[in-house]
């Protein structure tokens, strides 16, 4: 398995549609950077947020999540209570090829303050808005800013196609749209 460039990357995402909008160069003029680079693809978060709160006493369960958890905001700057944590989604669009799987790491700027971004894998051929997961792990409210970089995505090549991929087998988070809560 080989990490793939930014050459590939272009190449996939202009004439495969694999990121939809594309950012051909990396911007940072005045922003947590986005776009093309060496290695990777720096994507963007969006300004819907469904910030975790606890106003009901609620308990958190996967097999029962409750959107009733969530504050829906959409804001150009969504600010996380001290030792919680917000979901958000990518402004790209991605469809992943079939021999490639993703990893995501989260962004420099946002570790250096406390706050953790985590994404799952994208298996091959899956496709959809990326579910963004912020922790704010500080004593302090923290801020996300909408537009601008949150995290880095790194592209693997397979030495062999796989035999199922996430659309063969009709995973739950095909084709996400907006932030998309646990299912089952």
């Amino acid at each position: 398995m080989s990490v793939l460039p930014d050459t590939w990357i272009r190449d996939q995402a202009l004439n495969h549609g694999m990121i939809e909008p594309f950012t051909e160069k990396l911007q940072r003029q005045g922003v947590i950077s986005y776009g093309l680079s060496s290695y990777g693809y720096d994507a963007r978060v969006g300004r819907e947020f469904k910030i975790f709160t606890n106003v009901d006493s609620a308990v958190v369960d996967p097999k029962e999540f409750s959107d009733q958890s969530f504050v829906d905001r959409e804001t150009d700057v969504c600010i996380i209570p001290p030792n919680s944590f917000a979901l958000a989604r990518t402004v790209e669009y991605f469809r992943i090829p079939r021999d490639t799987l993703v990893i995501c790491l989260g962004k420099s700027t946002y570790a250096r303050c406390g706050i953790i971004v985590n994404v799952t894998p994208l298996e091959p051929e899956w496709e959809g808005h990326v579910t963004l997961e912020f922790s704010n792990t500080t004593p302090l409210p923290a801020r996300i800013y909408a537009n601008e970089g949150a995290c880095q995505f790194i592209f693997l090549k397979a030495d062999q196609v796989c035999e199922t991929s996430y659309a063969d087998r009709a995973g739950k988070y095909m084709g996400q749209r907006g932030v998309t809560l646990p299912r089952l």
